[in-house]
């Protein structure tokens, strides 16, 4: 990753190797990145109060409260993605990044050529959930204003075999590339739908359908 497009993200380490804390930040610091150092779980939890980092890089064994009880908080009460670091590389540890949300698992010891690979593969990861989450968000806004947009999504996932937030994006490039308001889009599939449907029963039951030859 470039300087240019690490420039202002936030990394939070936590720790309680000093040594290795001061390692961490000053590799990422290298590469471009903005960082925030923590001994502890606790010391972790005041800076994320201040500020969410983009990315947390979490020692799975703290004192007091420990890596994997701090990644429950983070991932419960607020949205930053986060990375576990661990002196062993048995499967187990690597299921329980995985089974805590984790975006990626790095193995002490640290170094450089192994680290920066995997810190960007799951801060990439991040990025993904991130997207995920606030497309999320925007279906929903767009869900609870108006009950057109709704079955105009419910509409195309039917049509198309899609899924819900597919759908939706796809309804939404289609009103601002025309420059008009989404829930229109919407009103207007549902005319076309409703027309097409009282076309289709006028063909059924027009004479020369039902007196055509079989």
């Amino acid at each position: 990753m470039s300087l240019a497009s690490a420039a202002k993200r936030l990394i939070l380490i936590v720790d309680d190797d000093q040594l290795l804390l001061e390692f961490l930040g000053e590799l990422l610091r290298h590469s471009g990145y903005e960082t925030a150092l923590a001994l502890s779980a606790e010391e972790a939890l005041r800076q994320v109060a201040v500020r969410e980092p983009d990315l947390a890089l979490l020692d799975i064994h703290l004192p007091g409260m420990s890596g994997l009880e701090l990644a429950k908080h983070l991932h419960a009460e607020t949205t930053v993605p986060f990375m576990f670091l661990s002196g062993t590389g048995d499967g187990e540890s690597g299921k329980q990044a995985a089974a805590y949300g984790a975006v990626g698992y790095v193995v002490k010891p640290v170094d450089a050529a192994h680290l920066m690979p995997a810190f960007e593969a799951g801060l990439a990861r991040a990025d993904d959930i991130r997207q995920l989450r606030r497309t999320e968000v925007n279906l929903n806004a767009a869900l609870a204003a108006g009950r057109e947009t709704s079955l105009a999504v419910g509409l195309l996932m039917g049509k198309f075999q899609s899924d819900r937030n597919t759908a939706f994006e796809v309804l939404r490039d289609h009103a601002r590339s025309s420059r008009r308001k989404i829930n229109e889009i919407a009103n207007q599939l549902l005319t076309a739908e409703e027309t097409l449907n009282s076309l289709r029963g006028a063909f059924s039951q027009h004479p020369n359908n039902q007196q055509r030859p079989k």
